[in-house]
């Protein structure tokens, strides 16, 4: 399988070499509030994020009411809810969503939200959205990626709690509709322990598929973001919360508006410092180098005719002129065309 890698979300395009493009997950922090979510939009046009994004789901389509809370869950929100009655507060509809949409195109940011089920992913369809999200939750429903993928839009696919044959298995389903897909590594706890980011397995998906690889993170703070962009990450997804002491499932284990702009900041330190893959000496090097490598000089009068012997050329700087010292073994054993006196620098 050869998935595409230059796909574009509104008029960024991202490949193997653009800058990473960064989500600011909203996703359910605004509580079902569409005040709290405005101020998320805000927050996150704030911190140079590239799209913010939501979550649309109707409860009833996606979950039995007598399914347990997560772990995470239980231990955020309160126990003796359902994780029912707990989402059936979280929805926000097509038309909160279609205000939100809307909200962002104002303040010219990119708006973006995960569908969870059939219904809701028509409704962001008919708003359409630029890209569309599968949640971890979603990456073994294998008829409903083949939904997703036939909308036609780059499709970001989050690898958190799956196997790799799981994954293989999604990508085979979404490959033969829609190859504009990127894949992220992702370990679907909240928050995360360090012990288990895995950023190792961003190279595992690399060499396993062919195809545009990213990091969904859930590490404590500015976390493991920086490091997935060092390890090759060319999208990056962080929660943000307005409060981390929120009543909800996600806000403890998401970064504060200030925190995010930093991870923004700090990511795009991060390739600044990765750079060019090119190994030749820099702009400012060339200058450093004239004046500190070294070229051959006479360490003894040299006379014409003569033969160049390790003891007659020496290695010194000359601020860049005459034969490099790189050349030690080429300029053995020739002869000289002219008189040199000692610390001459040698030129042919």
């Amino acid at each position: 399988m050869h998935f595409n890698h230059s796909l574009q979300i509104d008029e960024k395009v991202i490949t193997d070499t653009s800058p990473v493009y960064i989500i600011g997950e909203a996703g359910v922090n605004h509580n079902g509030n569409m005040e709290s979510a405005v101020k998320l939009i805000d927050a996150a046009c704030d911190a140079g994020v590239d799209a913010v994004k939501f979550q649309m789901f109707r409860t009833q389509d996606i979950i039995l009411k007598n399914i347990d809370k997560a772990p995470y869950q239980k231990q955020t929100t309160d126990a003796s809810q359902s994780q029912y009655d707990m989402l059936r507060s979280l929805e926000l509809g097509l038309q909160e969503h279609r205000y939100l949409q809307q909200y962002c195109r104002n303040k010219g940011i990119t708006f973006l939200s995960t569908p969870f089920e059939k219904k809701s992913l028509e409704d962001l369809a008919a708003l359409d959205v630029p890209a569309v999200k599968v949640a971890a939750t979603d990456v073994t429903n294998i008829q409903y990626l083949r939904q997703i993928a036939a909308l036609g839009k780059p499709v970001i696919l989050s690898a958190g709690m799956c196997y790799l044959e799981e994954i293989r298995k999604a990508l085979e389903a979404i490959y033969p509709i829609n190859r504009n897909v990127i894949l992220l590594q992702c370990t679907a706890n909240y928050p995360l322990d360090d012990g288990e980011v895995n950023l190792n397995v961003i190279d595992s998906l690399k060499q396993e598929f062919d195809i545009l690889v990213g990091y969904s993170d859930h590490s404590r703070g500015i976390g493991a973001a920086p490091y997935a962009v060092a390890k090759g990450a060319r999208l990056i997804e962080k929660h943000f919360t307005l409060d981390q002491n929120a009543d909800g499932p996600d806000h403890k284990a998401s970064v504060t508006p200030e925190e995010l702009k930093n991870l923004v900041n700090t990511i795009r330190q991060v390739e600044c410092y990765l750079g060019s893959s090119v190994k030749v000496p820099t702009f400012s090097e060339q200058f450093t180098r004239r004046s500190l490598q070294k070229c051959f000089v006479a360490a003894k009068p040299i006379r014409k005719g003569d033969i160049f012997t390790k003891e007659n050329i020496v290695a010194k700087r000359t601020n860049g002129r005459g034969i490099s010292a790189l050349y030690y073994d080429d300029l053995l054993g020739r002869h000289s065309g002219k008189d040199f006196a000692v610390d001459d620098v040698i030129e042919l």
